[in-house]
């Protein structure tokens, strides 16, 4: 974790290492020298062996999505490259080992709420909003609907798709966005503790388990069982879990392998 960035800030506190994009003259908007800084930070955070990653953003907004200023000066084949890394950094943050929480203080539109639905766990202060704002524009949120869906479902998606307007931090706890909205002052106890408590166990058991949560989401029920199934079998041989049954079997606090 040493790289030098120009839009991003890295440090490692303990297991934790926390990611903050650090672009807030632009409102940390997501060009594609943005976009690849973070891909980089990501990958090099997954070869670690923290346990858990905080995406923070620095400014009064965390993200405002694409860098219009980057996507206006591209052609056809441009943008869809730059659409390209930009999915590449989403299904990163699925397929990192760690743990993922975002630390949202401040608006998160577009490509911006489409990086907190793509984390695996996600804390707002009160103040924060989300949006799609395509719907009331010229260019609409077709990528970043994606993990939006798959967060809030049909009917809360479209409204946000279609309307663009902003919803508060409570609405999208409700909605299933994120996890919390907090007040302002306790946002950082609040990432803190909800990452302490995701972190808890094997780290390999936990790595296995979220890449196979997320490769059972989309599929019928009895596909996802059928994968579920196998993967849990297998998992009952590995270390962690031969551990974690023998301390429960002996009354003893466990001693992770990993």
């Amino acid at each position: 974790m040493t790289a030098e960035y120009r839009h991003l800030l890295v440090k490692r506190d303990g297991d934790t290492i926390t990611v903050t994009m650090n672009r807030p003259d632009r409102r940390n908007a997501l060009s594609a020298e943005h976009l690849t800084e973070l891909l980089a930070a990501f990958r090099a955070a997954g070869d670690t062996d923290a346990t858990g990653l905080v995406l923070a953003a620095a400014g009064p907004v965390f993200s405002a999505g694409h860098d219009f200023a980057d996507v206006a000066a591209r052609d056809l084949l441009g943008v869809r490259d730059l659409l390209t890394l930009c999915q590449q950094v989403m299904t990163t943050l699925e397929a990192l080992p760690q743990v993922v929480i975002a630390r949202v203080h401040g608006l998160a539109t577009a490509a911006g709420c489409q990086l907190v639905a793509s984390c695996d766990l996600a804390v707002a202060a009160e103040s924060a909003g989300f949006a799609l704002p395509g719907g009331k524009g010229g260019w609409f949120c077709h990528t970043p609907a994606v993990p939006v869906a798959r967060s809030i479902g049909r009917k809360r998606l479209m409204e946000l798709a279609l309307t663009g307007d902003v919803v508060d931090a409570r609405t999208a706890a409700d909605w299933g966005l994120i996890n919390y909205a907090v007040p302002d002052a306790d946002l950082d106890a609040a990432v803190t503790d909800l990452l302490a408590r995701a972190t808890r166990g094997s780290r390999a058991s936990k790595a296995l388990g979220k890449r196979t949560v997320y490769a059972q989401l989309d599929r019928p029920e009895a596909d996802a069982y059928t994968l579920a199934r196998e993967v849990m079998a297998a998992a009952s041989q590995l270390p962690g879990a031969r551990e974690g049954m023998a301390a429960f079997l002996a009354k003893r606090h466990p001693v992770w392998p990993d």
